[in-house]
């Protein structure tokens, strides 16, 4: 069997080991990263002082380590939350801290009791691992990939199992310990286990931190930084995975094509940081005006495209036209800003550069009649009013 000195030497070097991988990814920024750096850290010296213990002085060796093992898994549960943007910490959390620190000395000195401390400290353990996986499992994003959080999530349960059976069994008096190196079998087993589920943690944790990076990057492909619309070629796959979608359940699909105007005006005028700001409040305001589901895609330059799955023609137009009233009516710095569009619908055996050649010349058609309008390829005439420039 292992002596408990030999499996806490293994704790540390994981713990170590945890906090260098960790902290390689601390430059990108990750949210909580930090804060299961610094727990990993913190792991490590609260199990080198109780490996020291018998040379140090009972509040170095003993209070001051179960001080470090209470607030590093604190700070590991509110890294958890903080990566996925919940509040770190409620008020009795974090009140829970110091009433611990408190019962340690008091279990220490007015009343020795061993078996009391690692109770209470254990039950902590297993509400913050219980916590932890909670957490994971509440707020993973619906969109990523799911053995990662399913990995964080069952290795803090299983955690939070095996701190609960060790408050048990020294709570209710089934086996005593007189000292955190004690070489019991149930001591034994309890330690190799709780060891155990320090590189599966970060191990997860990495795992977590490595899918946020990975979802950073797909985004800077898929989404023009600027206006926050999709990238040509993304708007393109996903508005033929949508128009396929749509005749696969019989439901109509329309596209509309707009085109900021006059934006080399804007660039030649005020300057390019202009320019970029006009793309930003059009993109923005575009972006918050459109339904779920909608598709938004930068074609290149100033020139969009929104894909509307579900809607007919006629209320394509009517939606383009709120757009472009919500762009119109919103101050865009030193210049206005309005747009003109051209809208169509797919007909059966339409593909999706076909339909975009139709409402770009009906784009066309709304820039000749003066701008600041929207012309529907089926239509002769111009479709809605035109806004009036402000004074």
């Amino acid at each position: 069997m292992p002596s408990t000195v030999a499996l806490l030497g293994v704790a540390i070097m994981s713990c170590v080991m945890s906090a260098a991988v960790l902290g390689s990814l601390l430059r990108a920024g990750v949210a909580g990263v930090s804060r299961w750096c610094a727990a990993y850290g913190m792991f490590a010296g609260a199990l080198a002082l109780v490996i020291a213990g018998a040379h140090l002085p009972v509040w170095l060796g003993a209070i001051a380590a179960h001080t470090l093992f209470v607030g590093g898994s604190l700070v590991i549960l509110q890294g958890v939350r903080e990566f996925f943007g919940r509040p770190l910490a409620s008020a009795a959390e974090y009140a829970v801290v110091p009433a611990i620190f408190f019962a340690v000395i008091y279990l220490t000195y007015a009343k020795p009791n061993f078996d009391a401390r690692v109770a209470i400290s254990s039950t902590y353990f297993a509400y913050v691992r219980a916590a932890i996986a909670w957490t994971v499992w509440r707020y993973r994003p619906p969109t990523r990939p799911k053995y990662n959080y399913y990995f964080l999530s069952i290795a803090a349960f299983v955690g939070a199992l095996i701190h609960a059976g060790r408050a048990i069994t020294y709570g209710f008096g089934f086996d005593h310990q007189t000292a955190f190196l004690d070489p019991s079998p149930f001591n034994v087993a309890f330690l190799g286990l709780g060891i155990l589920s320090f590189p599966f943690m970060s191990i997860a944790m990495v795992m977590l931190a490595h899918d946020r990076l990975a979802q950073r990057m797909e985004r800077l492909a898929t989404v023009d930084g600027l206006t926050g619309a999709l990238v040509r070629r993304a708007f393109m796959e996903r508005a033929e995975s949508a128009v396929a979608t749509a005749r696969a359940q019989g439901t109509p699909v329309a596209l509309a094509v707009l085109d900021i105007d006059n934006f080399k005006t804007v660039n030649d005028r005020y300057g390019h940081a202009a320019g970029d700001r006009a793309l930003a409040h059009f993109g923005a305001t575009v972006s918050r005006s459109l339904r779920q589901g909608d598709l938004f895609g930068r074609l290149g330059g100033e020139e969009f495209a929104v894909l509307f799955p579900a809607t007919s023609e006629g209320e394509a137009l009517r939606l383009t036209n709120a757009l472009r009233a919500a762009v119109a009516t919103q101050s865009c710095g030193q210049s206005t800003c309005t747009f003109s569009a051209g809208v169509d619908k797919f007909e059966a055996g339409d593909t999706l550069a076909r339909v975009l050649v139709r409402a770009d010349l009906a784009l066309y058609a709304a820039k000749a009649r003066g701008r600041d309008c929207v012309v529907m390829a089926s239509s002769d005439g111009v479709a809605g009013e035109r806004l009036e420039q402000p004074s």
